[in-house]
């Protein structure tokens, strides 16, 4: 399976690419790309972004408004839901309130480059949820950075998490590249990676994300599938957005 995933990977990654020369030239509205890597809620506007995924017997379901402040800054609160259809680990699983700062846009510098800090904590949740991110409260903070052109958008964020609590506290920090690419004026299609390297070996994890996206105006659909080599783990999910 690990084999198989790694390669859907280059294929998928090598088609991209291969993408690349033609979306650069093209000419799309960057303001409403909402699942754009490097993509900011603009002023006094709101972003829904509702998510359903299953994977290995769980069924998740998390809601997210962000509302952007001004033209650098937007606040984001999320709650997560999950189903255990083997175990009894079900509930309400956290509370996510955070924000991202964007420190540098592609105007400020020559080399075009965007950069962003973000912020947040979670707290509460159900004591039997299985992972640590759905802990008794978690803090975060990391750094995103990236190039958007018209087309393509090559983007990455270092970001580090502390965990408190009694049984599972530790902290981590996760490497994530993606790349995003506007193949027409409706659909879209991005990859990336989650690399965690934690104080808790047990906890280490290496992600693929793959996503297609829909777009119509203002809403985006997106199908994603994702898969944990570590764990062995399949993820599959339907996501909402829709800006405001």
């Amino acid at each position: 399976m690990v084999i198989y995933m790694k390669r859907l990977f280059g294929i998928f990654f090598g088609f991209m690419c291969m993408c690349a020369p033609i979306v650069a030239r093209a000419d799309f509205d960057l303001v409403t790309d909402t699942s754009d890597p490097l993509f900011l809620v603009p002023d006094n506007m709101i972003l829904s972004e509702t998510d359903l995924s299953y994977g290995r017997d769980v069924l998740r379901l998390g809601q997210a408004l962000s509302y952007g402040l001004n033209d650098r800054l937007y606040v984001t609160g999320r709650v997560h839901y999950q189903v255990d259809f083997v175990d009894d680990e079900d509930g309400f699983s956290s509370i996510d309130l955070g924000g991202l700062y964007r420190m540098a846009r592609a105007g400020d510098n020559d080399a075009r480059l965007i950069s962003d800090v973000l912020f947040g904590f979670k707290f509460g949740g159900s004591s039997h949820v299985r992972t640590p991110w759905f802990a008794d409260s978690t803090y975060y903070a990391g750094l995103r950075f990236g190039r958007q052109w018209a087309g393509v958008s090559l983007a990455a964020t270092i970001k580090s998490s502390w965990i408190f609590d009694k049984l599972r506290g530790m902290s981590y920090i996760d490497f994530i590249p993606e790349s995003y690419f506007r193949l027409d004026e409706n659909w879209r299609a991005g990859a990336g990676l989650t690399l965690r390297k934690s104080t808790n070996p047990h906890y280490n994890q290496e992600w693929i994300n793959l996503k297609m996206v829909c777009q119509f105006g203002r809403t985006q659909y997106i199908g994603h599938l994702d898969y944990e080599f570590e764990d062995d783990e399949l993820r599959v999910g339907a996501k909402v957005n829709i800006l405001f």
